[in-house]
């Protein structure tokens, strides 16, 4: 039930000690502002990776060849070798925890900033990669304009193309349908069947994605004359199987069918992917962790101020108590009378930080957006609603304790001392 009379007797109580109470409140204000734009920024940092990794499959490996580091059944140390067609069906076969498959070819790249695509007038630098239908499972890619790559297109060994969108700007006119039309690439036409927008941005192979053109490995290989090279598999695991599993299995299962020394451990170039984003998540981990430490250090410094401004008004407060306890106020209503007032101060400044520390995170958020300043490494900075939520209530539940210390001071003030005090 609301008491009128209670409250303006706290209102009254504080203002006596103007200076002090807004200073006091103050740092309580800072503590939490502090914290909730520290995590907001650290939400910004990790939407701003997370977010560019898109839907690509984090239980991943990749596996290359190099040359081999030492001697084995005949072979000199310094071999080179190389996958081959025939290894894919013996990984799919072999290795069951394997879930997506897809073997990998570089053509040419947009790097070394030679042309190697033509159409009409139009010429272009970019990355040519040979691929299987299992990448796009892999790196999922928003396919804006016909279809991907599928397994007709394999065993077929046709000669169609699905472009990147920085590739349909530069060969195509803006209102022109790229869909069954023909480029020509390093002197071969192929059909355009596709064109897609990169949903992941920090994971790259062979240069920028909207700048890559994606052909079946079949039809490089054999237009281009790579034999039956593959340039390297990219590999996910099964659902409840670590990549790194998969991941060893093949190594081994690779090397037995290469003939490679199974102690040669540089004879394999390899990434896990989910290693990586492991660490990744315990980075950012570490860093909330951080935040909360130094937010909730900040916020008990608040927490001792009020402490200390309520010893003062205690003090000051010590005739009235002892009235109070004469005509026969008991402990419990003394100690409450205290910790009311602690709660209110610590309350209301931590609403008033609460209130400014997510409305800046909301103005920065609202202004990368409007002037499209997002990054890879920071985007859409917010304060989770339950965060808040905690946030305040773990400083009302501070500002409680903060009054314990006056409020026992305060009962154990006897009456005729306190009516003696001047």
């Amino acid at each position: 039930m609301f008491d009128r009379d209670r409250w303006q007797e706290i209102f009254h109580t504080l203002s006596k000690n103007k200076i002090r109470t807004f200073m006091t409140a103050f740092g309580v204000f800072w503590g939490i502002f502090m914290l909730i734009i520290m995590l907001g920024s650290g939400t910004g940092l990790e939407n701003g990776v997370t977010e560019g990794m898109g839907n690509f499959a984090t239980n991943s490996v990749f596996v290359w060849t190099q040359r081999t580091t030492m001697p084995y059944k005949g072979f000199p140390r310094g071999r080179r070798f190389y996958f081959r067609n025939d290894d894919i069906k013996a990984l799919r076969d072999n290795i069951p925890e394997i879930k997506y498959l897809a073997p990998k070819m570089q053509g040419w790249s947009s790097g070394d900033g030679t042309n190697n695509t033509v159409r009409n007038d139009k010429t272009g630098a970019f990355s040519i990669m040979g691929e299987y239908p299992d990448w796009n499972k892999i790196d999922p890619m928003d396919i804006t304009e016909g279809r991907f790559i599928n397994q007709t297109d394999i065993e077929q060994k046709r000669k169609v193309a699905v472009i990147g969108t920085r590739v349909k700007e530069l060969l195509f006119d803006p209102d022109e349908d790229p869909i069954g039309e023909y480029i020509r690439i390093q002197g071969v036409y192929f059909q355009v069947v596709g064109v897609f927008v990169p949903l992941n941005t920090n994971i790259n192979f062979g240069g920028e994605k909207e700048q890559s053109i994606f052909i079946p490995l079949s039809t490089l290989q054999q237009t281009y004359n790579y034999g039956d090279i593959v340039g390297w598999f990219s590999i996910t695991s099964v659902d409840e199987v670590p990549a790194s599993e998969v991941e060893e299995k093949a190594i081994a299962f690779l090397a037995a069918r290469h003939t490679i020394n199974p102690d040669d451990k540089e004879a394999f170039g390899h990434f896990n992917l989910e290693e990586e984003f492991q660490q990744m998540k315990g980075l950012f981990t570490g860093i909330a962790g951080l935040i909360w430490i130094v937010g909730i250090g900040t916020l008990i410094a608040g927490v001792i101020g009020i402490t200390n401004i309520m010893l003062v008004i205690v003090k000051e407060r010590t005739k009235e108590i002892g009235i109070q306890r004469a005509i026969g106020a008991t402990p419990v209503q003394i100690m409450s009378q205290v910790i009311t007032e602690s709660v209110f101060l610590t309350s209301v400044a931590g609403y008033f930080g609460l209130a400014a520390g997510v409305g800046l995170v909301e103005l920065i958020n609202y202004l990368l957006v409007k002037f499209n300043a997002s990054n890879e490494m920071f985007q859409h900075p917010e304060v989770d609603f339950k965060i808040a939520i905690i946030s305040l209530l773990i400083l009302i539940i501070s500002g409680a304790i903060a009054g314990l210390i006056p409020a026992r001071r305060a009962i154990r003030i006897k009456p005729i001392d306190a009516l003696r005090d001047e």
